[in-house]
């Protein structure tokens, strides 16, 4: 159970992640920020609670895996990264420029503390699953955590992996859908209707939950439930908001890749410092 300190913390943290992702896009000009800005709150309670990691050695064998499948929000995972000391603050406002150890789509061979590259939609779903097997064969104890989009789930391979892992019962594979409603050009429900992806889920051989995505305590005690049953993959459906955090974009059909003026970053800045001044408040 999470103490009242540790609820503030990981808020405060989700609040961070956001906030340097969005410099990173900002300074930039343009960016993936409705898919960032979304999972910001489920990377802070892994990164700020959960994952077994150790940010002085990236490749620590015993570590905990992270795999970004929908890799396009590659700037949330940098931002935790880089706020857990995996690299250099100052390396974020370099996010897809030439040279960059930050490229647009997660890349393991560029980035510390980035466990897979990911980009190519479903097929980190299948890595995933591959990773918590060859953890399980080597007789590792570690977990490996997944982050699916919902429009991602549109891929046939998603679904082979979620039939592989059931039939090899890898309970130490944790996946969450961002399931945001939105994709890249639309409504997840006009573009190809999803249903209800918990059922599905459940229905393959998996333990499912369905949750709040941008509560920290709910996101945990999911969490916690999904270690405590060894026999099945797990599935935490996350509700979430695309755009989360910044009133501009939270709804917009227009917020999946999109320009970012000084102006408004600025203003995206001060509207995380107002939330920040109210977590201090409380």
């Amino acid at each position: 159970m999470l103490n009242d300190s540790k609820v503030k913390e990981l808020k405060k943290f989700a609040i961070k992640i956001r906030m340097e992702a969005m410099k990173a896009i900002g300074h930039l000009g343009v960016g993936h920020v409705g898919g960032t800005l979304s999972v910001a709150d489920v990377l802070a309670v892994l990164y700020g609670e959960v994952m077994k990691i150790d940010p002085k050695n990236p490749r620590w064998r015993e570590r905990d895996w992270l795999v970004m499948s929908k890799g396009h929000a590659g700037p949330a995972l940098y931002a935790a990264l880089a706020l857990k000391g995996f690299f250099p603050m100052e390396n974020l406002l370099t996010l897809n420029r030439p040279g960059t150890t930050l490229p647009s789509h997660c890349d393991r061979n560029k980035t510390p503390g980035v466990d897979m590259t990911t980009g190519s939609l479903g097929q980190g779903a299948s890595t995933a699953a591959g990773v918590a097997l060859g953890n399980r064969m080597s007789k590792i104890d570690s977990y490996t955590y997944l982050i699916l989009g919902d429009g991602e789930c549109d891929e046939g391979q998603v679904w082979e992996m979620a039939l592989f892992a059931a039939h090899r019962k890898l309970s130490n594979l944790i996946a969450f859908v961002d399931y945001n409603k939105q994709q890249l050009d639309g409504y997840t429900k006009d573009i190809c209707e999803l249903g209800d992806l918990g059922k599905k889920f459940e229905e393959f051989g998996w333990f499912t939950q369905s949750i709040d995505g941008h509560d920290v305590v709910a996101i945990y005690e999911a969490i916690s439930k999904a270690k405590a049953q060894k026999e099945k993959p797990s599935m935490i459906i996350l509700n979430t908001i695309k755009g989360k955090g910044v009133k501009a974009y939270e709804g917009s059909l227009k917020n999946h890749n999109c320009n970012v003026s000084k102006e408004e970053l600025e203003s995206i800045l001060a509207e995380f410092e107002d939330q920040l001044k109210a977590l201090e408040e409380c």
